[in-house]
């Protein structure tokens, strides 16, 4: 498809792999991220927009982001343009700062599991005491009848 102003989001969505519904949710999600309307209401997005979009995506599918964290890396990507519209400043222009977010929120990750783990080891245990108690219960119940 050859390079235009602008395009609806069917194109946009054709383009990036990505369907309607995800490109709308993304819009709520991200507030950087709001196309023009044409004069008929559709959104249109600017090939700008479709980089946003694009980097949207890698953060949230290839390098697994949580919407919370691709929103705070984003925003950290972002600069003002001349025309006061964000530009997407590519990686390898990224701050020292920004790598050291990624090894803050890569141990975030990794407390996370730690504690996810603990939780499901918890839940196990405490669903044999209670396996445990209704047997106690049940024995209690025929030896009483």
């Amino acid at each position: 498809m050859a390079k235009k102003l602008f395009y609806k989001i069917g194109e946009a969505c054709k383009l990036l792999d990505i369907q309607p519904y995800v490109l709308r949710y993304w819009e709520t999600e991200f507030p950087f991220l709001s196309p023009d309307k044409s004069k008929s209401g559709q959104r249109v997005y600017s090939e700008r927009e479709l980089d946003i979009i694009r980097r949207i995506k890698e953060l949230l599918y290839e390098e697994g982001y949580t919407i919370a964290g691709a929103k705070k890396k984003l925003e950290s990507e972002l600069t003002e343009g001349d025309d006061g519209k964000p530009v997407v400043v590519p990686a390898s222009e990224s701050s020292d700062s920004d790598a050291e977010e990624e090894k803050v929120d890569s141990g975030l990750r990794e407390e996370l599991d730690t504690v996810a783990e603990n939780v499901k080891t918890l839940r196990s245990g405490i669903e044999g005491a209670l396996t445990q108690a209704r047997e106690i219960l049940d024995l209690l119940d025929s030896k009483a009848s």
